[in-house]
C-alpha cells in the first residue's frame, strides 16, 4: 500500500506542475506560486513519509 501511495503522490505532483505552468501561461502568478508550493510540499511528504528507507 505504501508504494501505491508514493506513486500516487508522483501523479499529484505532475498534475500540480502542469496546472502551475498553465496558470503561468495565463499570467496568474499568484496561483502558479501556490501550486508550485503545493507540489514541493507533496514532494517533501512523499520523500519523508511514503518512501521507505
Amino acid at each position: 500500500m505504501g508504494r501505491l501511495l508514493a506513486n500516487a503522490a508522483i501523479v499529484v505532483v505532475l498534475a500540480l506542475f502542469g496546472a502551475a505552468l498553465y496558470a503561468m501561461s495565463l499570467q496568474d502568478y499568484a496561483l502558479a506560486g501556490v501550486l508550485f508550493l503545493s507540489a514541493s510540499i507533496v514532494i517533501y511528504y512523499r520523500e519523508n513519509r511514503l518512501v521507505a528507507d
